[in-house]
Formats: structure tokens, sequence, C-alpha cells
């Protein structure tokens, strides 16, 4: 949750996230940011080491290999873009109630 990048169209909004939980994106992660990003519009896509991923697919999340500290960027593009990234980012600062 470092920075927020918003185009001039205000449709496609970036934000980068840091994975801040012991394990990781691991299956149970995944599956809760699927369950947030499938409940918006918007298109959303996690962009890791050059690699992205369709953030509305558990599989692509994981193919991340988002360790313990990675950054993860996030775009977002469509009528709620903010919203998604908003929820995105409170997830990620629960650590995805791992403790």
């Amino acid at each position: 949750m470092d920075s927020t990048n918003t185009q001039s169209d205000g449709q496609t909004v970036e934000r980068l996230l840091k994975v801040e939980n012991q394990m990781g994106i691991h299956a149970r992660p995944a599956a809760m940011i699927v369950r947030v990003t499938n409940k918006f519009d918007s298109d959303i896509f996690f962009e890791k080491d050059e690699e992205q991923v369709n953030g509305k697919s558990i599989m692509g999340l994981m193919m991340l290999a988002a360790g313990k500290g990675s950054q993860i960027k996030a775009i977002a593009t469509g009528s709620d873009a903010n919203d998604v990234l908003e929820e995105l980012a409170n997830l990620f600062a629960s650590k995805f109630d791992e403790k």
C-alpha cells in the first residue's frame, strides 16, 4: 500500500502492495484475494518481476511466488477500480488474518 497512481481518464488505478504475512501468497491468501476481486466489475491484474497475472485467478496468483516481503503491483481498470484496490490494500494490511 505504498503508492497510488491514477491515469487522467480515472479508469485505471495502480497500487503497490506489500506481502507481509509469514507464508506469502499461498492457496488461502490467493483464495481470499479472488473473493475480493470477484465482488467488483473492474478488471484486476497483479504484476511481480515483470510477470502479470489475472487477479481473479487463484492459480495465477500462486504462480507469482510472492513470499513475505514481496511487493506486487495491483492494476485495476473499471468504474470501481479505486474501491477494489482499497479493499485489497486492507486485506494485505491484515496479513490475510494470519498470526
